[in-house]
């Protein structure tokens, strides 16, 4: 298996003048040198950070998935928020048992988890993690694995989906195949041979890929042609063709580059203009599959659905969790780190997600949360950096899976870390204007990491009794022969330290490995850290009440104990337990 780098986290925070409308026009509402592969790769701040690595076995969906976090208290950023690769420190060991360096106490209230092993829920796919590029990012050299680290990023994400489209597809992009020029002051060209790069991305990280044909300018022949080069170059890897980005926006003037529509425009005039498109694609591609309508509102999917549109392959829905962007109330929608863990972030996610997935089942297609994050508003460098946002990465994605999404993507893009779009995944830390091989993470997206085991997995009942802000989900896979539990620990490690819960397993099933993301406090910033997956050690710290012949250690339920894992649990943390029979 080989070695990939993980960079730390991105060492820049994304600067209060970014644009609100970055990623969808529409969702308001509702260490620099890349080495050889094969070897140690490492991306760490001077002196203040551990050698990181990711031992990572990949396979297609369904079949075999296994993660093993080799990343040792990483400290990602500087005290001033600046990174810098001017030192390599020495490595430091490699830890052989799972260690929290949060917990000094556990004052939160006890919690009782119970994993179970019979599925009752769908699968967790290799789909459900995902990252959406701006369709610009198309033309960036970068996404050669030639030329960057950007392919081993993802690949830390095991075979995420990948989508293009995002504002740019319709006010910045221009398709040619003949060498032409931009015909109305498009900014980013795209060619037949970012398309042949593209697939050489895929063909690496093992991702199915859907991508936006631009409808800011009418023109479907053009679309047409794009559309034909895309199924002929991507092959299989092309599961999805949307025709534009979030149509029901196009009369927006405060976006960059402006309103692509006059007046008027509403869902009626866009079939007209989807049907059009549809036509001339599959008058080239008859197979070519088309999604849409990459919204968030109700009435255009219906629109879309109601269509004559042949070959709908999937609903495309987009959302953003924090929309108010005016707003400061917390618990509330406003863009405040604190709402992306409340409650209330779940029960908005379960009525806006089932707007979509009610519409899909009944037009018997899979719902694609094809655009999302956690917010589109402007100034979110504080809410983007937190610790808070690697716990709502995971907690939302695993969450919107039970729900029936099927596949989702994380709107990001290949822009600087300082002064770069809100909420994106990765960034590249060189200065606004110049451009790096090396790009960086964010906390989400080490939130997403931690995710890759439960994949191929289906869900099974998960229940939390007590513990504050906690959540928790199973997935049982391996012929049932493996469980897999993630716990989001959203009660503030600066308040409580941690909690004092009970996890207990079905009978013959024992804990094999764990590993977590956690922060000294849910606010903490550019401060993220991992726990190595390791085995447990023998003796496992545990505050809380415990029966007089139990033992707080992972052990089966074969009569050598009473099948418990008693454990004082890190707050501010997403921490993933690996069982086996």
């Amino acid at each position: 298996m080989p070695w990939l780098r993980v960079g730390c986290l991105g060492g820049w925070g994304f600067g209060h003048s970014a644009p609100t409308w970055w990623g969808g026009v529409a969702s308001r509402v509702g260490a620099a040198g890349v080495s050889r592969k094969g070897v140690w790769k490492l991306l760490i701040p001077r002196g203040q950070g551990r050698v990181i690595g990711v031992n990572l076995r990949r396979s297609v969906q369904g079949g075999v998935v296994a993660l093993a976090l080799v990343l040792s208290g990483c400290s990602w950023f500087d005290s001033d928020g600046s990174s810098s690769s001017s030192q390599s420190p020495e490595p430091s060991p490699t830890p052989t048992e799972f260690e929290q360096a949060n917990v000094d106490s556990a004052s939160g209230d006890a919690a009782s988890i119970t994993a179970t092993a019979e599925q009752t829920g769908p699968s967790f796919r290799s789909d459900n993690i995902g990252v959406s590029f701006e369709a610009t990012d198309l033309a960036d050299p970068r996404l050669d694995p030639a030329k960057s680290n950007l392919d081993e990023q993802l690949r830390a994400l095991g075979s995420p989906a990948l989508r293009f489209a995002g504002n740019a597809l319709d006010r910045r992009t221009f398709w040619t195949s003949k060498g032409e020029k931009p015909k109305h002051g498009e900014k980013t060209t795209v060619t037949p041979d970012d398309l042949k790069r593209l697939k050489k991305l895929v063909d690496v990280t093992g991702s199915t890929v859907t991508l936006g044909v631009p409808l800011g300018t009418y023109d479907p022949e053009r679309g047409a042609d794009m559309a034909a080069h895309a199924v002929d170059i991507l092959g299989d890897s092309l599961i999805g063709l949307g025709i534009g980005n979030e149509p029901n926006g196009y009369t927006v003037d405060d976006v960059p580059d402006g309103a692509v529509r006059e007046d008027g425009w509403n869902e009626d005039k866009y079939v007209g203009q989807l049907e059009a498109y549809a036509k001339a694609i599959h008058a080239k591609r008859p197979e070519a599959p088309i999604i849409g309508p990459d919204v968030y509102d109700g009435a255009w999917m219906t629109a879309f659905l109601d269509s004559g549109v042949k070959n709908k392959t999937a609903l495309a829905q987009h959302w953003y969790q924090l929309y108010e962007c005016d707003s400061t109330k917390v618990p509330g929608r406003g863009p405040q780190a604190a709402n992306l863990i409340v409650p209330l972030a779940k029960e908005a996610a379960k009525k806006n997600l089932g707007i979509g997935k009610s519409k899909a089942d009944a037009a018997d297609l899979p719902l694609w949360l094809e655009e999302t994050g956690p917010t589109s508003c402007p100034g979110t460098n504080d809410t983007s950096l937190t610790n808070a946002s690697a716990l709502w990465a995971a907690d939302y994605t695993l969450y919107a899976a039970t729900l029936g999404v099927e596949r989702m993507a994380m709107h990001s893009m290949l822009g600087a870390c300082k002064g770069g779009a809100p909420m994106s995944l990765i960034c590249d830390p060189a200065d606004r204007g110049d451009q790096s091989n090396s790009f960086q993470v964010r906390p989400n997206m080490l939130g997403l990491r931690l995710l890759v085991p439960s994949v191929g997995g289906h869900f099974t009942k998960s229940t939390v009794k007590g513990g504050g802000n906690m959540s928790a989900y199973t997935v049982v896979k391996n012929d049932g022969r493996t469980l897999v539990t993630t716990v989001i620990n959203a009660n503030d490690a600066a308040k409580v330290g941690g909690n004092p819960v009970t996890l207990s397993m079905p009978s013959g099933f024992e804990v094999d490995k764990a590993t977590q993301v956690f922060g000294t406090s849910n606010d903490v910033k550019s401060a993220t850290q991992v726990v190595p997956a390791n085995p447990l050690p023998a003796d496992v710290p545990f505050s809380g009440k415990e029966p007089a012949a139990a033992s707080a250690s992972a052990v089966p339920s074969d009569g050598a104990g009473d099948g418990k894992l008693r454990i004082d649990l890190a707050g501010s943390s997403v921490t993933v337990f690996i069982m086996r029979k």
